[in-house]
């Protein structure tokens, strides 16, 4: 049997896991220093744009399991960074919502990732920018459809 090797200096899979890390390790650098991991500015974000998500939604968003996305409300709601409710309105879920705090501790982490985000498309131009992101969205519609 023969076995098939992947060439990894042209393996697009391996280059984008590369780029992940990378990027990844460049919003862990900056996120640090404000007291933050990048899943926890990822449920912020997350709430920001789609106020009055359940833990599962948000656990699904920021791509950790629905029990890590709960100890992280948790210490954000003792921190004063979000609230939910003490009981679930319908169903079981209850919905988060940044606070006053929160939103202030987003802006400042926002700001530090999309300087991250610049300098990794520093060197595109604006179209090349497009057909980047035009083929991601094509390769992950192709892997989860």
């Amino acid at each position: 049997m023969t076995q098939e090797r992947i060439d990894l200096d042209t393996s697009l899979g391996y280059l984008l896991k590369e780029a992940a890390s990378a990027l990844r390790a460049a919003m862990e650098d900056v996120l640090r220093p404000l007291g933050m991991t990048i899943t926890h500015y990822s449920c912020l974000e997350l709430l920001s744009q789609r106020p009055g998500l359940s833990n599962s939604d948000l656990a699904r968003g920021a791509f950790v399991t629905r029990q890590s996305m709960n100890v992280l409300l948790q210490s954000l709601e003792r921190d004063g960074i979000v609230t939910r409710p003490d009981a679930a309105p319908v169903g079981k879920a209850l919905p988060a919502r940044l606070t006053a705090k929160g939103r202030r501790s987003l802006e400042e982490a926002s700001a530090a990732v999309r300087s991250v985000e610049r300098r990794m498309l520093g060197g595109m131009t604006e179209a090349e920018q497009t057909a980047a992101l035009r083929a991601l969205r094509s390769m992950v519609r192709s892997l989860t459809s």
